[in-house]
């Protein structure tokens, strides 16, 4: 398994939750790591993104400010820490990796991302 998904659950609106992306060794060393969320009945929307060298993040104007990403090179996992979370963030979370350049319009992209995992379902009660 290239990428590997966990974390969600169930939290009420304005908690936190963390979610993990655990990546083979090949795949954490090379590519960017970002998050995508799809909501039911909604498209894949992006959430976030960090460098391959850990150096630098981009969020959507959605999560900017509530959500960081951070990367533990001795794990191989890369970390979604969500605060004050909404009703509206509630959906299925997936983590993705690409070897594209680090630009807005690429990491941004579904379709620019080469290994995807199995997504873990965050639930927020309102």
């Amino acid at each position: 398994v290239q990428l590997q998904a966990s974390g969600g659950g169930l939290v009420q609106a304005g908690g936190s939750l963390r979610l993990s992306c655990a990546a083979s060794a090949r795949i954490f060393s090379s590519y960017h790591i970002g998050w995508f969320r799809q909501a039911p009945g909604k498209e894949r929307e992006f959430v976030g993104v960090i460098r391959q060298s850990g150096g630098s993040t981009y969020f959507s104007d959605s999560v900017k400010g509530r959500f960081t990403i951070s990367r533990d090179n001795g794990k191989n996992t890369v970390y979604l820490q969500m605060n004050s979370l909404k009703p509206e963030d509630a959906a299925l979370y997936y983590c993705a990796a690409t070897g594209r350049a680090f630009t807005v319009a690429t990491v941004t992209a579904a379709g620019k991302y080469d290994f995807w995992g199995q997504g873990t379902l965050v639930t927020v009660s309102s």
